[in-house]
This record gives structure tokens, C-alpha cells and sequence, in this order.
């Protein structure tokens, strides 16, 4: 009965540690994504007052990369604020986000960029699937529509 105890408190005691470890390094990463994001803005200011004008495409690219920068950022510190979780939806804002910088790098091949354009619709699907979709599942029917009075219709 007593090593039951002990090793439900050495269970507890390792979860605690590894999620200090993970916590940390979080941290680190958004420190070091903040450096990162404020490196992209300088790169911005010169594009923009030292740079050729008429390169468009790079400066959509590094628009881009910004904002990837911004939503992994972002993405952790809804990680803290939702009490270590991560919401699915800033996955998919990633995605569409590095599909759509994708199509406009690499636009040469017509096939590679359907196939792009593909993933982020089947992206934004799955984005809109999971928005219509109640999070209490079993006990929610809304989505569905179902009436007590339909469900109890069936039975008879």
C-alpha cells in the first residue's frame, strides 16, 4: 500500500519536472523569436527606405516570415494563458500562413503550387470543420440538429 503512494508521488514529482523543462525552454524559444521578429522589422525599414522598389516578392517573403515569427510567438504565450495548452487552431494559422509564403517563393512550378493551394484549402476546411463542431461532443447535438422529440419519434 505504501509503494502505491510512493509511486504515485514519484509519477507526480517527474511530470512536474518535465513540465519546468518544458516551460523553460518555451520561454527561451519566445525570447528568442522576439529577437528574431525585431531583426525582420530592421530588415523591413531597409527594404523599404534603402531598397529597389520594384522587388515585391521578397518583400511579401519577408511580410510572411514576419507574421510566422509573430503566430509561433503568439502561440506561446496562449500556451501559458490557456494553462499549458496549446489551441489547434494557431497550427492551422501556421500552416495556411507558411503554405501561402510557399506559393509565393516557389510559383514556377504550376503543379507544386495547386498542391499548395490544396493544403490550404483542405487547411481551412478543417479549420471550419473544427469551429462548427461543438467541444462537449456527447452532450451536445446542436450541430447535428437533433430534437428530443425527432430522437424519441424514431424509437416508437
Amino acid at each position: 500500500m505504501n509503494w502505491k503512494k510512493d509511486e504515485e508521488q514519484f509519477v507526480k514529482s517527474i511530470t512536474v519536472i518535465f513540465q519546468f523543462l518544458l516551460n523553460i525552454s518555451l520561454i527561451f524559444l519566445a525570447i528568442i523569436l522576439s529577437v528574431l521578429l525585431f531583426k525582420e522589422l530592421f530588415v523591413f525599414g531597409k527594404m523599404l527606405f534603402l531598397g529597389d522598389q520594384n522587388d515585391y516578392i521578397v518583400f511579401l517573403e519577408n511580410i510572411l516570415i514576419f507574421f510566422l515569427y509573430f503566430e509561433f510567438i503568439t502561440m506561446i504565450v496562449k500556451y501559458f494563458k490557456e494553462e499549458y495548452h496549446f489551441p489547434l487552431r494557431y497550427f492551422i494559422y501556421v500552416g495556411i500562413t507558411a503554405m501561402v509564403r510557399l506559393i509565393i517563393v516557389d510559383h514556377q512550378d504550376p503543379y507544386s503550387t495547386l498542391l499548395y493551394a490544396v493544403v490550404i484549402l483542405i487547411l481551412i476546411i478543417g479549420y471550419f470543420i473544427m469551429n462548427l463542431t461543438p467541444r462537449d461532443r456527447p452532450e451536445s447535438r446542436w450541430f447535428f440538429k437533433l430534437q428530443k422529440k425527432d430522437v424519441e419519434g424514431d424509437e416508437k
